[in-house]
């Protein structure tokens, strides 16, 4: 018996389903691109498979433009295009209607991630994602997918009721709508919460999407940096408050630890969640690269409960 089947041996999966687990994970994942990051989608086309999802960031001091452009250079790249959408920055109505309009028009999008966004206060009318759920604008538009906003571990400003009352309620309201409903989480470092939380959705009759959103291969000062940027701040806060998480960070590495745990619940049948979402934090050519060498099998089990890419 080598390590690696040692290894998964000991967590009571066979090493092969693990391997194929994680392999399949890495295929069906979406990823996440920032205006900066445009230019690098000729490049990524010999890295991800067509078709894939690509997330379009909503970064401080972007237009609407900027996001529709970015959706643009997606779509004729081949993937997925699904813009953010801060909803607190929608300044009325019919600037929601003509964005998914145009989104939805030039770019062909599909899907749109909605977030309250890192806002105090709206700038108009919606100060919450259930607010647009509820305003039936998506579906004028054609729009048959959302995705939304989890927090398994909470949120340090917002009571943890409220936190999992908003999160059934965004499910509920986008099925009421016909939609096929993703909840998308902020950065999370560890498997074992995301597993408790999809568990906990699943017990409360909440049937959407539950996706696991990770650090892509980063050094932790630039986790730290561009996280604070892209709204993930409250994730690394946490972060900052578990040692023995973020020691496993400091290098230069991808998410390997959590994603060999998801991997190994769902070989075993543990868990019922639909996959994982990569946050570039400005790496983005080397989170397809890394994405791609798990895809193809490109690694090895070690017997730290992680794995070597």
């Amino acid at each position: 018996m080598n390590q690696r089947t040692q290894s998964a041996a000991a967590a009571g999966v066979p090493a092969a389903p693990v391997e194929q687990a994680i392999a399949q994970l890495a295929r069906d994942a979406s990823i996440e691109i920032n205006l900066q990051d445009v230019k690098h989608l000729e490049a990524s086309r010999a890295l991800l498979a067509p078709g894939t999802r690509v997330f379009v960031s909503f970064l401080p001091k972007q237009s609407w433009q900027d996001t529709q452009g970015a959706c643009r250079a997606v779509r004729a790249a081949g993937f997925e295009p699904v813009p953010h959408i801060p909803v607190r920055l929608v300044a009325d109505e019919a600037t929601l209607d003509r964005n998914l309009g145009e989104m939805a028009g030039d770019a062909r999008v599909q899907e749109v991630l909605l977030i309250a966004g890192d806002y105090a206060q709206s700038t108009g009318p919606y100060a919450t994602v259930s607010d647009v759920l509820r305003s039936g604008l998506l579906g004028k538009h054609g729009l048959k997918k959302v995705s939304v906003a989890g927090h398994p571990e909470g949120h340090p400003q917002v009571a943890l009721q409220e936190i999992r009352r908003a999160e059934r309620e965004k499910a509920a309201l986008g099925a009421a709508a016909g939609m096929d409903v993703a909840l998308v989480t902020q950065v999370v470092f560890e498997h074992a919460p995301f597993l408790q939380w999809a568990a906990e959705l699943r017990a409360n009759g909440v049937r959407s999407r539950i996706v696991a959103g990770l650090a892509g291969p980063a050094s932790l000062t630039t986790l730290f940096k561009f996280a604070m940027r892209c709204g993930a701040g409250a994730s690394v806060r946490a972060l900052g408050a578990r040692p023995t998480s973020m020691m496993k960070l400091i290098g230069d590495r991808g998410p390997e630890d959590v994603v060999r745990g998801l991997a190994e619940a769902r070989a075993a049948g543990r868990s019922d969640f639909s996959g994982f979402h990569l946050f570039c934090f400005g790496g983005f050519l080397r989170a397809c690269e890394w994405l791609q060498k798990v895809a193809g099998g490109r690694f090895t089990l070690d017997d730290k409960g992680s794995f070597n890419v």
